[in-house]
């Protein structure tokens, strides 16, 4: 369960750093005086154009933002319900999660065409396939 715990750990900086993108396009389209004092004037009313780049880096984080709990759940669940058998599987689909979440987010905000839903599914059937070896 290891290899399974260190892409959790992987997966959770990998949350933490996909806001990164977006934060320093927002301080160079506000501009460093605004971006300091937090917002700008009249923001959310008004806010500043940003380009659409920064807006899918947005989305892209905040879509791994709202899978982290379930993959959390079911990586932990093999590790305390799940036999030693299944460490292995566990691992390897921890791992296929990790690296279709990167594919994803970098997919996701270079806007390439027909990637995006394919390779957030490998990330979901990851989950599912983790899960599982909890269950069964």
């Amino acid at each position: 369960m290891e290899t399974a715990y260190f892409y959790l750990a992987l997966s959770g900086l990998l949350t933490v750093l996909l806001w990164t993108p977006y934060i320093v396009g927002r301080l160079f389209v506000w501009g460093l005086p605004t971006f300091l004092t937090n917002y700008p004037d009249n923001f959310p009313k008004e806010e500043p154009e940003t380009p659409l780049w920064m807006d899918r880096a947005k989305r892209a984080h905040l879509n791994m933002v709202e899978t982290m709990p379930a993959f959390i759940a079911v990586v932990v669940a093999a590790g305390l319900l799940g036999n030693v058998e299944n460490a292995a599987t566990v691992a390897h689909w921890a791992q296929i999660f990790f690296f279709a979440r990167i594919a994803h987010a970098v997919v996701y905000i270079l806007a390439i065409p027909a990637l995006r839903t394919p390779v957030y599914l490998i990330s979901w059937a990851a989950i599912l396939v983790i899960g599982a070896q909890v269950i069964l």
